[in-house]
């Protein structure tokens, strides 16, 4: 029988801080309002990496077509751009969508942390059930998100975001890097799921945390289970809401096919996860194995310099291999940049211009042990 509900669009109006500038975030529902599961998909939170906006238009389209035929199984929330300020942000002819201009953070960092605001109630009211347990947090996160305070439209968008993913099952953050071959950010426990999305996607690399620093938004979603279990280990409390960070690959990877292929893996691993009914859910096989956060190795300039690559993203490297060259303007001195660890090259910068400092390359290696704030700023 064919769903008769169709895809429902919102807008929601953020906070105006100058009079006559309004901005808003366009939200398509599809399937069964708060029904489960539900999944939430946002893309371009940093709204230069527009290579998911392509993406979410192909979701949109796909899932307007399987809401039609009856396969949405729950809910699937959509926001195609999530980012109006950073989209409308541009600096002498040039687009910035990574850093707010108000004050300059990162639009995907510093994204709220719920779990103060509600484990000494969850320490209370949580049950013996796991099942239970999962629906009175979800209502508790909830109701936290709700009540968020803001003073900015920056802010502002944050919470409405997080309001809208905070009850989700399976949460997917669209974004790309600058030059790069597909890859996944996932939480550490979350492991198997992440590599079942990286095979779906064809992901080169699945890099794992428990917390990447700085509270970025796919975390905001997922960490508060991880530290609910941590703090009330009394209570059999599940890992409810997977979350990742989908890097598609570079910003100059605007292409329809590309975006096509993109938006079919993402649908199947929805069908493999039992999101998506009547779609076939054979995973293809993992390009790769799932490496720690912290064994990334950055690769960064030690001085100011002319970039010269001898590696780019999808290459092996061993350990000691030889990535850039960085040649010096006033002394034409060649600095030799190697790795120190084996892995995959799956990202480096577009500039061929470098600061001391400016990371050039990252390469997924599992030798390393880095501590900190393991993301780029």
């Amino acid at each position: 029988m064919i769903d008769s509900h169709l895809m429902h669009t919102e807008n929601i109006v953020l906070l105006a801080t100058s009079p006559g500038l309004c901005h808003s975030v366009q939200v398509q529902r599809f399937g069964t309002r708060d029904a489960t599961p539900k999944v939430y998909i946002q893309g371009a939170l940093h709204a230069d990496e527009v290579p998911a906006i392509l993406v979410t238009q192909q979701l949109s389209q796909r899932l307007t077509q399987l809401e039609q035929e009856g396969a949405i199984v729950g809910e699937v929330v959509l926001v195609p751009f999530a980012n109006p300020i950073g989209l409308a942000q541009h600096s002498l002819g040039q687009h910035q969508g990574r850093f707010d201009f108000r004050d300059g953070l990162n639009f995907n960092r510093g994204h709220a942390d719920l779990v103060p605001a509600v484990v000494d109630a969850l320490r209370d009211s949580l049950t013996p059930d796991a099942t239970v347990n999962t629906r009175l947090i979800r209502s508790a996160l909830k109701a936290a998100a709700d009540v968020l305070p803001a003073s900015s439209t920056t802010q502002d968008l944050k919470n409405q975001l997080l309001r809208l993913a905070v009850d989700a099952d399976i949460v997917l953050d669209l974004h790309c890097d600058t030059d790069a071959v597909m890859h996944v950010y996932a939480l550490t426990p979350q492991a198997a799921t992440a590599e079942v999305l990286g095979a779906t996607l064809g992901a080169q690399a699945v890099l794992l945390a428990t917390e990447s620093g700085d509270a970025p938004f796919d975390e905001s979603c997922t960490r508060p289970w991880y530290q609910l279990q941590q703090l009330l280990p009394q209570f059999p409390i599940d890992l409810a809401c997977f979350g990742a960070t989908i890097e598609l690959r570079g910003e100059a990877d605007t292409q329809h096919a590309l975006a096509a292929q993109d938006a079919s893996g993402i649908c199947t691993f929805l069908a493999q996860q039992g999101a998506l009914r009547a779609l076939p859910v054979a995973v293809p096989a993992s390009l790769c194995v799932p490496t720690p956060l912290s064994g990334s190795e950055p690769i960064t300039a030690p001085h100011a310099g002319v970039v010269v690559f001898h590696r780019q993203p999808g290459d092996r490297v061993a350990a000691g291999d030889l990535i850039a060259d960085l040649v010096d303007a006033s002394t034409g001195k060649v600095t030799a940049l190697c790795c120190k660890s084996a892995g995959l090259l799956y990202a480096r910068c577009g500039s061929r211009w470098a600061v001391a400092g400016k990371r050039l390359a990252k390469i997924a290696g599992t030798s390393l042990a880095r501590t900190g704030k393991l993301l780029s700023p």
